[in-house]
Parts: C-alpha cells; sequence; structure tokens
C-alpha cells in the first residue's frame, strides 16, 4: 500500500484536467493528476477531431453526387475500411499524439493511474493500492455516453460515439438514436457515405437552436436530407439478424425497421457518480445543484469540479478554461473567485451548420429585443455555392443596438458566429460592426446585411 500526501489532487487528464495542472503546477510541485484509462482528451480521441475527421470523408462523397449541378459529373466509390484507416492515421498521429506529447512531458512523480474514488474527505483511493491525501481536490473525471435499457436485446449492434470510430468498415444501415449534435453529426456523414440510415429523434427538437422559426427550418431541411423522425419514443428492440427497432411518433404511428448497427447519442452521464461523494461528505445527487457553477465549488468544501463532470457539457475551449478556474479558486481556497466567462459559443458542424453565439432567443424571451433576420438565400456567395438553405438571426439591444446574440442555420455559420462572437466580445453595436470593411462576393456579406436589417427595424422603432 502506498500513500502519498499533496496539497491538490487532480482527477483526469483530459482537457479540463490539463488545464487545472497547467496553472497549478506552476506553483508548487504538490500535485498529482489521477488518470483512469488511456491519456488523450474526449475531444481529441471519440470527440471533435475524429467525428470531423469522418464529416470531412462524407462531404467529399457528397460533392462528388452533387456536382452535376454545376456541370461537373463524377462517379466514386466509397472504401469504409480507407475512411476508417485514415480517420484513426489521423486522429492517433497527429491530434491524440500531440495531447500525449504533452502528458509525456509532465514529471512522472504528479501522475498516478488508476480509477480514483472518495473513502473519506481528502481522501481518495487509487486503483485499491494508493492511498492519496489532498487538501484540495479538483474533480475533472469526464462523462461517458447514455445508454437505454431498451437497447439491452441489441447491445452486440449498439455503439456510442465512445466506440463507433473503432469500426472496420461502414455497415449496411444504421439507426441513430439522438437528434442533438452527435446524432445529427454522425448521422448525416453515415448517411452519405452511402449507407442507409435512418434518424430517431425524442423531443422533437432537431439539433441546438432555440428560436421556434429557426428550430421548424432545421427539422424541415434535415428531414429532406435523410429518413428522419423528431419526436417519438423506443418502444421495443430485438435481434433478428438485426437489430430490430419499434418506434412510435408522436402521432401514434409505429415504425418497425432493421438495422446492421445502432448508434445511440442520447447524451452523457458524467463519471461524478462513480466517485463516492457521499465519503467526502458532499451530497452529489443532482450535480448541477450541489457545486456553485460560477466557482466551481461544492459548498465550503475543498473540492471544485470542471469540465464535462459538471453534466453541462461544455465544449472543448470551456471546459480548458473551467479547469483553469477550478485551478485558481483551489489555489485561493477558503477565497474564491468567478471571473467573466467567455462569450458563449456553440457550433454544429452539420450541412447546413447550426451556431448559437452570445445569448440565445430562449436566454431572451420576454425581454424588449430587435431582431435581425435574413435568408442564406440573400447572399450571393451562397448562391454561388448552391447553399441557399437556412437563415440568420441576430439579436439586438433596442436603446444602443448592442449586439446581444444570435442563432445561424446555414453554410460556413462557423465563420460567421466567431465574428459575432468577437464583436460580443468588445460590446459592439451593429452600427460599429458595420464600419468594418465586407468583400464581395464573401459570406460575410450575410452578416452585414443582416445587421443592416436591424438597424433598420431598431431605428424605425425610436
Amino acid at each position: 500500500m502506498t500513500a502519498r500526501h499533496v496539497e491538490y489532487a487532480i482527477i483526469g487528464a483530459g482537457t479540463a484536467g490539463l488545464g487545472a495542472y497547467s496553472r497549478i503546477s506552476r506553483k508548487t510541485d504538490s500535485v498529482v493528476m489521477i488518470q483512469d484509462g488511456p491519456y488523450g482528451t474526449t475531444c481529441a480521441r471519440v470527440g471533435c477531431m475524429p467525428s470531423k475527421l469522418l464529416i470531412t470523408a462524407s462531404d467529399y462523397a457528397h460533392h462528388a453526387d452533387t456536382g452535376e449541378f454545376f456541370g461537373v459529373s463524377a462517379s466514386h466509390q466509397v472504401s469504409g475500411q480507407r475512411v476508417f484507416e485514415r480517420l484513426r492515421d489521423e486522429r492517433d498521429n497527429k491530434f491524440v499524439a500531440r495531447n500525449l506529447s504533452y502528458v509525456s512531458k509532465i514529471p512522472e512523480h504528479h501522475k498516478i493511474e488508476g480509477r480514483a474514488t472518495f473513502v473519506g474527505p481528502g481522501h481518495l483511493k487509487v486503483a485499491e493500492d494508493i492511498d492519496v491525501y489532498a487538501e484540495k481536490i479538483i474533480l475533472a473525471v469526464g462523462s461517458r455516453p447514455h445508454i437505454p435499457s431498451v437497447f439491452d436485446p441489441v447491445k452486440e449492434r449498439v455503439h456510442t460515439s465512445d466506440t463507433v470510430f473503432e469500426i472496420g468498415d461502414l455497415p449496411a444501415s444504421i439507426a441513430v438514436i439522438g437528434l442533438g449534435v452527435i446524432g445529427l453529426e454522425l448521422g448525416q456523414a453515415m448517411h452519405r457515405l452511402g449507407v442507409k440510415t435512418t434518424l430517431f429523434g425524442r423531443s422533437g427538437q432537431v439539433g441546438t437552436l432555440t428560436n421556434p422559426a429557426l428550430k421548424q427550418l432545421a427539422s424541415d431541411i434535415f428531414c429532406q436530407q435523410v429518413p428522419l423522425y423528431p419526436q417519438g419514443k423506443i418502444l421495443n428492440t430485438w435481434e433478428d439478424n438485426g437489430a430490430w427497432i419499434e418506434y412510435e411518433t408522436a402521432s401514434g404511428e409505429v415504425i418497425k425497421d432493421v438495422f446492421e448497427m445502432v448508434l445511440v447519442a442520447t447524451g452523457r452521464v458524467s463519471n461524478i457518480d462513480r466517485m463516492n461523494m457521499a465519503a467526502a461528505g458532499i451530497d452529489a445527487a443532482s450535480i448541477h445543484d450541489a457545486h456553485n457553477p460560477d466557482t466551481l465549488r461544492y459548498d465550503e468544501h475543498p473540492v471544485f469540479v470542471a469540465g464535462d463532470a459538471t453534466d453541462s457539457l461544455p465544449v472543448w475551449h470551456e471546459a480548458f478554461d473551467e479547469g483553469r478556474l477550478a485551478a485558481e479558486n483551489a489555489m485561493q481556497f477558503p477565497a474564491t473567485v468567478a471571473p467573466k466567462r467567455r462569450t458563449p459559443l456553440f457550433i454544429c458542424f452539420t450541412d447546413p451548420q447550426m451556431a448559437l453565439v452570445g445569448l440565445s432567443f430562449e436566454e431572451l424571451e420576454g425581454q424588449d429585443i430587435i431582431i435581425g433576420d435574413l435568408p442564406f438565400e440573400s447572399s450571393p456567395r451562397h448562391v454561388v455555392w448552391n447553399k441557399t438553405e437556412g437563415r440568420m438571426h441576430v439579436y439586438l439591444e433596442p436603446e444602443s443596438g448592442k449586439i446581444l446574440g444570435a442563432e445561424i442555420l446555414g453554410h460556413h455559420a462557423e465563420h460567421l458566429a466567431h465574428i459575432l462572437a468577437l464583436a460580443i466580445t468588445h460590446n459592439l453595436t451593429a452600427s460599429q460592426v458595420l464600419e468594418m470593411p465586407i468583400y464581395h462576393p464573401s459570406a460575410e456579406e450575410l452578416l452585414r446585411d443582416v445587421l443592416e436589417n436591424a438597424e433598420r427595424k431598431r431605428i424605425r422603432k425610436k
């Protein structure tokens, strides 16, 4: 039995954990980082990077399929084996390797491998043979996919985002369960690579947008692209030369179909539930309520949480920021700070893309706001691309014209959203942003036109 006594223990070496370590290790050598499983972040191994590699392959197939519009006919053959070989090669030898290179530079006495659980306040047991006593603890334990029990009868055919990138070849058919970011991105990619794909939703929400008009438009667009049922429930599954799924739509129609593979993308579960929080004197029955979301601290305890473990599933840059924030508050304990967060920015890499920046319509609903609103078909550059599906909404404060937020459904939404994030971060008004040069023809012309649309509405209202 080995015992370690340190000032700081960081549980998890993912994005949030590394963010915390980068801050604490500059101040003290009395720190350990405990990792359960292989090193390499969720983003690099099973999230952002492999999904974008798959999406890029599907984009090339889609361009070949749709080139006739531009007078360019092409024939192609998709090699599923090559698609996944290339994906894993790029992922492992570039993105994961970069992370492992960083981890390899961390002193060995700062690293412990094994699953950690609380056995008492400030006392962790790691892999049954190591006791760690820490004055302050940061929980960056991440999350895992949630698989509803209804899929138990076909579990041999079920994949999640944690496992789907390891398959050897594309399946002949796939059922995608869940219409959030993961389900939509991977489902659309599979469809464009030639896989018979059907997407099943639960709540009726397709993607992440909150404005009712944009939500409906997103549903209409994706339903036209691929067989998709936005709202309903899985009644039953069974195995019979494939995974059979029985699904009841919101209107009462019952759908039965068989698939070679099932991709379950119904959300992720915080690994906090594996930590035995009660032993630390913390009631973590509700992850959201148990800690302060501003300081990331559990009540009066010297225990902090960051990243996916908060159950709010932050994206990469937010997870890293949270790790550093948790570290700052751990180093200042019992004093805490609640620093200003970055401007919210979220992007779904479907086609068309979806983006949320700043305050959403849902957050602003009921307030007096000005909405700039234009379709992508009004953008000359998008007409050139033949990418005219979608709309863009920008929300302004009526008196000042300050940009509060935006929701975007359309091609190159990721770039338009970043410009708006910069503007919101610096408290710019629509008229101030309109002073910048906009080249013709460019995607940014749509942003200019939407801001002009909002400004005209604002001036008329005054």
